[in-house]
């Protein structure tokens, strides 16, 4: 075991990374490499950050993986008092290793963490985290085509207390998982079950934070999906169950035969990163975008009028994935058959992922190198 200190980027504070005297070795890395699934294999190490009301962020660690000591009485076994990110590290041809945006994630969880009333985590203190952690674990970063590590930031209410207000001590992790290619035997394009029973959020709740509580109540309905053959839910607005929200994990996105992509807006639906970076991406090619209410009646009116030729689902873990059909027991949009090579959809895809992994060039400087 190595204990190391090294400067924080930004501050004065110092890592302490100890190695995991457990750890992998490589033959046994390698073999679990080869068919890691999504979630399911860590790595050697995590990152541990305290904060205190008293003494702000400190002792920022790179630790063994392994379980997080909890008393009973913490806040967040209590009151969900909970945030978490999800972003990947992509390999090069050269090697290198490098995240797409993180400075969005690392925004996005700051936006989180004033919803739930738990501190704000820097961005710089955010990303230097992700380059700490690949710094002891680069081995664990795939080459496999499309294969990635799966970064997962969190940050829980730790402090042990029954009542009912912001926790006074709070600790930020980070885990990672190696991720193998999201469609190993190609994109097939999604059926959706249209949810009308249940809702994900509402006006004024936690739609835009990242936590655990919105997937918690998703989850009934994706159940609801899956007995129905279907293999995503899309929920519909709390107020009126007119307009469209988003997917259990991913926002939609409507084409039209004129060149225009349609997302719906709303303050229930949480703000993603990949499709900020596809609404830029078709902008450079002269799409109009629009992200602003949209109907059920409108999808569908679209459909059958031949206006809305193409639907998209977009997320971190897939990227890009086409809808061929939304419906329940009383409705049935379907998507004209469109040809692989035809998908603006697709190309799409294969742009972003081709910045991703430094196949395409980065105009727009969203890659953070993280390991040489």
């Amino acid at each position: 075991m190595t204990i190391n200190l090294l400067p924080m980027a930004t501050q004065d504070l110092l890592w302490q990374v100890t190695r995991n005297p457990a750890a992998k070795t490589d033959a046994e890395r390698a073999e679990l490499l080869k068919d890691p699934g999504f979630g399911k294999v860590f790595t050697d190490h995590m990152v541990d950050i305290c904060w205190s009301e008293k003494g702000g962020w400190h002792r920022p660690r790179v630790q063994a993986y392994g379980p997080i000591s909890l008393d009973p009485a913490a806040a967040v076994l209590h009151y969900a008092q909970e945030i978490f990110e999800g972003l990947k590290a992509y390999r090069h041809a050269d090697g290198s290793v490098w995240s797409f945006r993180p400075d969005q994630n690392a925004a996005r969880m700051q936006r989180s963490a004033r919803r739930l009333a738990l501190p704000e985590l820097p961005t710089e203190y955010f990303i230097e985290s992700l380059k700490q952690l690949v710094a002891v674990d680069a081995a664990w970063v795939p080459n496999q085509d499309e294969a990635s590590l799966y970064l997962r930031p969190f940050m829980f209410a730790k402090e042990a207390f029954l009542g009912v207000r912001p926790a006074a001590k709070v600790n930020y992790y980070l885990i990672a998982s190696p991720a193998g290619a999201y469609f190993s035997g190609g994109i097939t394009p999604l059926e959706i079950w249209l949810s009308t029973k249940f809702t994900r959020a509402g006006h004024g709740g936690m739609g835009q934070a990242k936590t655990g509580g919105n997937y918690a109540s998703s989850l009934v309905a994706q159940a609801e999906a899956y007995e129905n053959g279907c293999q995503q839910v899309l929920f519909l607005d709390a107020e009126e169950g007119t307009y469209l929200e988003e997917l259990g994990g991913m926002n939609v996105v409507l084409l039209t035969r004129d060149k225009k992509l349609i997302t719906p807006d709303s303050d229930s639906i949480l703000e993603g990163i990949t499709l900020a970076s596809i609404m830029q991406l078709a902008t450079d090619r002269g799409y109009t975008v629009e992200q602003r209410r949209v109907s059920l009646a409108e999808w569908r009116d679209g459909v059958e009028s031949g206006d809305i030729v193409e639907a998209f689902a977009c997320g971190t873990a897939a990227v890009i994935t086409p809808i061929a059909v939304l419906r329940n027991n009383d409705i049935e949009i379907r998507m004209p058959d469109v040809a692989d090579v035809d998908r603006v959809s697709l190309s799409l895809r294969e742009e972003l992922t081709g910045i991703q992994y430094g196949r395409v060039a980065d105009r727009h400087g969203w890659l953070v190198k993280l390991s040489a």
